[in-house]
């Protein structure tokens, strides 16, 4: 399975609509976390863009779940990237204490 980062552009200004659709979103995303899809989820500061580290087939399948996302109908923009090399302090083994 390939890793892939994704990268969204938030809406300029959120509206009801979309402020009502964050608790769902959040929920799917949870879920796709708990099933090994999702590894990192990220909004910038200014909440102008978010990125996702996702585990899957191809390019085609992570965009297919992407798509799915609640809050997908509001994005101004997505880039799917495949990555050669992820690393992270949280995939590697926690550090020894001796206390």
């Amino acid at each position: 399975m390939a890793r892939f980062v994704v990268t969204v552009r938030l809406p300029e200004y959120f509206d009801e609509a979309f402020m009502a659709l964050i608790p769902a979103h959040r929920s799917f995303v949870n879920q796709l976390m708990e099933e090994g899809a999702v590894e990192v989820y990220a909004i910038s500061a200014d909440r102008s863009r978010g990125w996702i580290t996702m585990n899957g087939a191809s390019s085609e399948a992570i965009r297919l779940v992407v798509e799915q996302l609640p809050l997908y109908r509001f994005f101004r923009g997505v880039e799917i990237d495949e990555l050669f090399l992820f690393d992270s302090t949280a995939s590697r083994f926690p550090r020894i204490s001796l206390n």
